[in-house]
């Protein structure tokens, strides 16, 4: 191939359909667990993430809270991943070969808001929330009580979550969607210099806490009986003024460590020798390597 300007707009467009492609062939979870939030600036801060919704019976004047005390901000950050081609290759009509190569940094960049999605959930031991403390932590502050939503151990941890509310325990923050960047100019630094035609991908995201009432992580092994315990515990819960959240798990996220005991909990009718099993979906398992 003759190296022209034209010639090399017929390539970009190729190399952008199979990004595109590539694109939309990752099927991601994390929409499972988190709600997206556009964002317009560098950062957004969920003040209202201390507020939990409820009515009251509207006795005199309104009771209004204050959103200023449990500020949480979550910032964006940027991304990128940049592949080189050859100018060698574009002459000796080798580009093909890299048609495939710009499909899978697409399928990467796809699958990126699961790696911060549940990087974020498994790192919640020890990474703060809306209220200061550990998003898993046993002294969440409840009016002058403490809640614990966690189960302390050294195993792979797994994770109960209600994901019934429209803003579910796990926040996905964007910016700025994967963008596809071609550099092929034929005065570009790189090609001049380098003999390189670079192609790229870049987004602006984050991952962030919401509600950690909606949430409850164990170490614990997984079993009924701590599976039992972390039910009552999520279920149990009140508010400030006393009054029933309202919470259940709907799914539990497991890595590969968990994924056979999660199976034979919840996806078995009958366990010991034909008895009922009482658990059989009681949740929806999502199987989540990056929290193994």
């Amino acid at each position: 191939m003759i190296v022209t300007a034209a010639a090399l707009s017929a390539l970009n467009t190729g190399f952008r359909n199979d990004f595109n492609t590539g694109l939309t062939s990752i099927k991601p979870i994390w929409d499972k667990v988190a709600t997206r939030v556009p964002s317009t600036r560098s950062s957004n801060t969920y003040g209202w993430l201390g507020a939990w919704p409820g009515l009251r019976e509207w006795i005199g004047d309104r009771v209004v809270k204050s959103l200023s005390e449990s500020s949480y901000q979550i910032t964006n950050k940027d991304y990128e991943s940049t592949v080189g081609v050859p100018r060698n290759a574009i002459e000796d009509d080798e580009f093909g070969i890299y048609g495939p190569m710009m499909a899978s940094m697409a399928q990467v960049a796809a699958e990126h808001p699961d790696t911060l999605v549940f990087g974020l959930l498994k790192a919640g031991f020890t990474t703060p929330c809306y209220d200061g403390q550990n998003f898993f932590d046993d002294e969440h502050p409840v009016g002058k009580t403490k809640v614990s939503n966690m189960q302390a151990g050294g195993g792979e941890g797994w994770y109960l979550l209600d994901t019934r509310r429209s803003l579910k325990p796990l926040i996905f923050q964007e910016r700025k969607k994967p963008e596809f960047v071609p550099m092929t100019a034929l005065t570009d630094e790189a090609v001049f210099t380098a003999k390189e035609f670079r192609y790229g991908v870049d987004t602006r995201c984050a991952a962030g806490f919401g509600f950690w009432q909606l949430a409850f992580g164990s170490k614990a092994e997984l079993t009924a009986q701590n599976y039992e315990a972390a039910f009552e515990a999520m279920t149990s819960q009140r508010n400030e003024e006393g009054g029933v959240l309202n919470v259940r798990p709907t799914v539990i996220v497991v890595g590969p460590g968990n994924r056979a005991r999660a199976k034979k909990l919840f996806d078995t009718m009958l366990v010991g020798g034909g008895d009922t099993n009482t658990l059989y979906k009681d949740v929806e398992i999502i199987e989540a390597p990056w929290v193994g």
